[in-house]
């Protein structure tokens, strides 16, 4: 047995969860934030046999597959080793969106 985690971003969550129900994946929706942009997200915890694990990573890639670029303003850290400064004048392009997949072995499982 495996434990897939899909760490994906809001605005695909309910997309993702209905596709995984209607192709008999059940999930467990977590509410997390992404450490770098402050950014919400959701990580969804799915319980699979191993057999299934490349059908569950392939809906995944299926909904949330595409990522977009949005300008950021990245902290400025001060050397002196203060708080990070956000300052509107240093943009940066990042990439968003797509998914970041760990899939970890269940050593016990039971459903009471």
């Amino acid at each position: 047995m495996k434990l897939v985690y899909a760490i994906i971003g809001n605005e695909n969550s309910e997309l993702l969860i209905s596709e995984l129900s209607a192709r008999g994946f059940q999930a467990t929706k977590l509410s997390s934030t992404g450490g770098f942009l402050k950014r919400g997200n959701t990580t969804l915890m799915i319980g699979t046999e191993d057999e299934n694990v490349q059908k569950a990573t392939a809906i995944i890639r299926e909904v949330c597959g595409e990522r977009k670029n949005i300008e950021v303003n990245m902290p400025f850290i001060s050397p002196s080793g203060g708080a990070p400064m956000y300052c509107s004048s240093v943009p940066q392009r990042m990439e968003v969106g797509g998914a970041v997949i760990f899939v970890l072995d269940v050593s016990y499982y039971e459903k009471i």
